[in-house]
Parts: C-alpha cells; sequence; structure tokens
C-alpha cells in the first residue's frame, strides 16, 4: 500500500508544480479575485471593494430621474382662439353707406383676405392702423377694429376669423412615425396628443424617452411615464421643438459570460441579475459565482454614504462585488441596480486554470489517463 502511494505522489506532485508554473502563463479572460483586491485601497490601491449588502444596494439604487419643470407643467393649454404672431385673419367689414371707406362702388361689404400676424403680433387694418392682435381672441379685435373705424364710418359691423394653428406650430423629430412640423388645434394641444398626430413612436415604448424644447428651456421624460402620469403631459407652446429617441444607456460586460460586448439597456432600470442574464448567464464550466464585480465611477455623495464618510470629494472608483453561493445572493443581485457606463466582469473559476493547465500540458488526453500514464 505504501508502495503505491509513493508511486503516484512523485508524478501528481510534478504535475502540480507544471500547473502552478503554467498557470502564470495561460491565456485568461481578465483579472482574478486576488489581483482585483489587490488594486483596492486597503492595499494602496485606488479603487473601494465593497462587498454588496442590503445597505449598500439600497444607497446605490439611483435610476436617471427625468421630469417636467414646474414652468412646463403649470402652463395651461392654449384656447383654439388665441391669436398668435404668424396667424393668418380673414376680415369682412361692412359699412352702413353706399360710398363707404372700404368698400367698392355699389357695394357695402369688403373681405380682408389672409391678413398675417407679424412676428411682433401686430396686423394692419386700413382707416384703422397698426393694430396689437397677439394675445387677443378674434372677438376682442373685431372689437379694437370696430372702435378705430366708427368715427370714421357710421355703424361699422367687423367680423375677424382665424385660422386654428396656422402661426402656433410645433417640430417633432426622432424616432416617430412622421417627423414634421404640425399645428397646434383643438385636438393637438398636449403633448400626448401631438404624438399621436405625427404617428406615434416607433421604437419600444420602454426606453423611449421625450424630450421637449421651450426657447432656453428644456425638460425630459419617459414615454412609459407620460401615460402612467397624467400631470405630465404638458400643454404645448408655438415654438415647441420636440425630439423622440431611445434611451442611449449602456453597460458592459467582459469575464466568463456568454457575451463579452457593450448592452444597451431595455428597460428604464436593470438588475445586476437582470444584466447576467442579458449575456446569457454564466458559464458553468468555467465561471466563478463568487465573483461577480461592478466597476463604476461613483458619484462622491453616493460613495460617501456606502462608506460610512463625509470627506470624499469626486468621482470614487467603486468596485461592487456580489457572491451568488451567498443564502441572499440571488436576492441581492436582483435588488443591485445597474448604471449607465458600468462594466459587469465575471472571474474565472479555479477550476477553469486548472483544466486549461491539464490541456496545455497532456494534450487532447484525459486528465485522469494522464496521471496514470505519468506513473507508469
Amino acid at each position: 500500500m505504501k508502495s503505491v502511494s509513493i508511486r503516484w505522489a512523485k508524478p501528481v506532485l510534478a504535475l502540480a508544480a507544471l500547473a502552478v508554473a503554467a498557470s502564470c502563463t495561460l491565456p485568461r479572460v481578465g483579472p482574478n479575485k486576488r489581483e482585483i483586491y489587490a488594486g483596492s485601497v486597503q492595499k494602496q490601491g485606488d479603487a473601494f471593494i465593497v462587498a454588496v449588502n442590503d445597505r449598500v444596494t439600497r444607497a446605490t439604487a439611483v435610476v436617471p430621474a427625468l421630469g417636467f419643470s414646474r414652468s412646463f407643467t403649470s402652463a395651461g393649454k392654449l384656447t383654439s382662439d388665441t391669436i398668435r404672431p404668424g396667424d393668418v385673419l380673414g376680415l369682412t367689414i361692412w359699412e352702413n353707406v353706399d360710398d363707404g371707406l372700404l368698400a367698392d362702388q355699389g357695394m357695402n361689404a369688403t373681405q380682408l383676405q389672409e391678413v398675417q400676424v407679424d412676428g411682433e403680433g401686430y396686423i394692419f387694418v386700413p382707416y384703422a392702423g397698426r393694430l396689437r392682435a397677439s394675445g387677443s381672441t378674434p372677438d376682442r379685435l373685431r372689437r379694437m377694429i370696430t372702435e378705430k373705424l366708427q368715427d370714421q364710418t357710421p355703424d361699422p359691423q367687423v367680423e375677424v376669423r382665424r385660422l386654428a394653428g396656422d402661426g402656433a406650430t410645433v417640430s417633432l423629430v426622432g424616432a416617430v412615425g412622421a417627423q414634421g412640423v404640425y399645428p397646434i388645434e383643438r385636438p393637438t394641444r398636449t403633448l400626448s396628443a401631438m404624438l399621436a398626430k405625427a404617428g406615434g413612436v416607433t421604437i419600444k415604448p420602454e426606453i423611449a424617452q421625450v424630450t421637449v424644447i421651450r426657447g432656453d428651456q428644456q425638460g425630459k421624460i419617459w414615454l412609459q411615464d407620460l401615460y402612467d402620469n397624467p400631470r405630465l403631459d404638458i400643454a404645448l407652446r408655438a415654438g415647441d421643438r420636440i425630439l423622440v429617441q431611445e434611451d442611449t444607456r449602456a453597460f458592459t460586460a467582459l469575464g466568463a459570460t456568454n457575451t463579452q460586448t457593450r448592452v444597451p439597456f431595455e428597460t428604464q432600470d436593470m438588475s445586476a441579475l437582470e444584466a447576467i442574464a442579458r449575456v446569457g448567464g454564466l458559464l458553468s464550466l468555467s465561471s466563478d459565482p463568487t465573483g461577480v464585480f461592478i466597476f463604476r465611477n461613483e458619484p462622491a455623495e453616493i460613495a460617501n454614504q456606502v462608506l460610512g464618510r463625509t470627506d470624499l470629494q469626486g468621482a470614487q472608483r467603486m468596485v461592487y462585488v456580489l457572491n451568488l453561493t451567498e443564502p441572499n445572493g440571488m436576492f441581492l443581485a436582483r435588488d443591485f441596480v445597474i448604471r449607465d457606463d458600468d462594466t459587469l466582469y465575471v472571474t474565472e473559476a479555479p477550476y477553469a486554470q486548472w483544466t486549461k493547465t491539464l490541456s496545455l500540458i497532456t494534450g487532447t488526453l484525459t486528465p485522469f489517463a494522464n496521471i496514470r500514464t505519468l506513473t507508469r
């Protein structure tokens, strides 16, 4: 029995020595756990390595907050009667005389077609002069013209017609059914109605973002929030520019995963567990479930909260560690929120390096067959 043990001991020791030597130069997908921990602040590195727990998941659960400012949400709907710069008006003036100021010979009515409100909000009416029309209703403008003319012609009667929306327009670009310039009319006074008018969005609603630019202000919301919260369905204003675009956030997956790539977000928020699933999950023969790392540049406010400090300033390099083999490891991975530009890295299991070493040493033979060969 002793001779058998000695007979096996030498080749096994030789194989182990070769494995250690070979593992130093074997191809790898990236650093192992020991090398990552060597870069921690505690070991004179420049990154804080933090094991994820319930407190950490709460402190780091930050989802981009999108929404409109009060100036957007408090703006009332435009009435269809409000006259604005660019509107085109139609005027009809009746005079109670046969030979009036404006009417042709033998007629007592004069039509002024396509009187456009200029950029400053004014129109010109013969004998009434330059009148401010912007901000008025057709009825108020009618009274203004009547007052100007009644001293020059007896009992004038004035009609003002407005073609709704000719001067109040918005532009829609991006991922909509039909890009273009659209008038604000009675059915399209709100953001959601205008998007519907343009044929809706052409990307997945879950990742669609809507930006409204109004003068020097702008607001952005998720399309889904627009329909879930009616308060966000703002009233439009002339000159608004509406941009619909896909969420540009993404994370990078590296290491012992099924896919190494940059992965776009498909929902407003994404957990570490969902991120792992998005790249095909862990590899049963090479991934180390105790070595799931998330690399991130964390804002100082969150970094201080995670580390229980108050002195950190500026973005901090943080490495969050997930151990999926712990009793609550899967729950923590489900609750840990992935953010834009995160790097998800999974280390290789020690077994993977061991099998690579054996393959390098023994070629295509199985490990047990080669140990048997070495004993001969």
